[in-house]
């Protein structure tokens, strides 16, 4: 993957700012993904989009990742750290084969595409879980055979809770990093935590400090030198820290 470069990389900080998960999460695949539609990048299955994250932090911020958080247990709660390997979670990717997901229940025959991004974003909004379900089967229903003659729109809206349920298990066979959960062991009393990771929001995150980090640097290097924030941008890291040090032991 071709590193975005620092001016880029803060223009996608800057326009993340005024946008909440779902807009910033688009924004650091259009990164990952430079050529890249808005359409395209809301299509892909979720799996494929956590994938080139995972890949665009590996470019930027290396293979470690640091990951906190509180042991489950209510008579416990110890604070965690763990390591994670970001060429390790980024490497299952999606496998569809060819034609869609093919779902046989009851009286059904269903081919089916995997959820993407725009697909979670049309549903967010049912309050009910099994409203979001029927949607989301709706709109991922490629073509639909019932009881051997094809399926109107409206039953294809009104898919039977038994497909819906054999659809999400065949999504998740199909693309099981869609959504990362881990069973994280406490090592004070040895239950296991569940850790939900969104490497959308976590990239942010490092995003944001790296931003902020870069724009001081830019302060004090225009304030000591002159130079315009291209012209600092344009200096690698490793001058830039130089550049710094002699300031701070002038």
């Amino acid at each position: 993957m071709a590193v975005t470069g620092p001016a880029e990389l803060l223009a996608t900080w800057e326009a993340g700012l005024a946008q909440q998960g779902g807009g910033r999460a688009l924004l650091l695949h259009r990164a990952a993904r430079p050529g890249a539609g808005t359409d395209a990048l809301l299509s892909v299955p979720l799996g494929e989009r956590a994938a080139d994250l995972f890949a665009l932090r590996r470019a930027l911020f290396g293979d470690r990742m640091q990951v906190k958080t509180d042991c489950a247990d209510a008579d416990c709660g110890a604070a965690m750290e763990f390591e994670l390997d970001a060429g390790e979670l980024g490497a299952a990717r999606p496998r569809v084969p060819e034609g869609g997901l093919r779902v046989e229940e009851g009286e059904w025959v269903v081919h089916f595409r995997l959820p993407g991004p725009a697909d979670l974003a049309a549903v967010s909004a049912a309050v009910d879980t099994g409203d979001a379900r029927r949607m989301l089967g709706g709109r991922c229903a490629l073509s639909a055979l019932r009881a051997g003659r094809a399926a109107s729109d409206g039953e294809l809206a009104q898919l039977p809770e038994p497909v819906l349920k054999r659809f999400a298990e065949v999504a998740e066979e199909a693309d099981p990093a869609a959504e990362m959960t881990l069973n994280i062991a406490c090592p004070e009393c040895g239950a296991a935590t569940p850790a939900e990771l969104d490497i959308a929001a976590y990239l942010w995150t490092e995003l944001d400090a790296w931003a902020r980090d870069v724009l001081l640097d830019v302060h004090l290097l225009a304030s000591a030198y002159g130079w315009s924030e291209p012209e600092i941008l344009a200096l690698s890291p490793l001058r830039r820290r130089y550049y710094l040090e002699l300031c701070a032991d002038a």
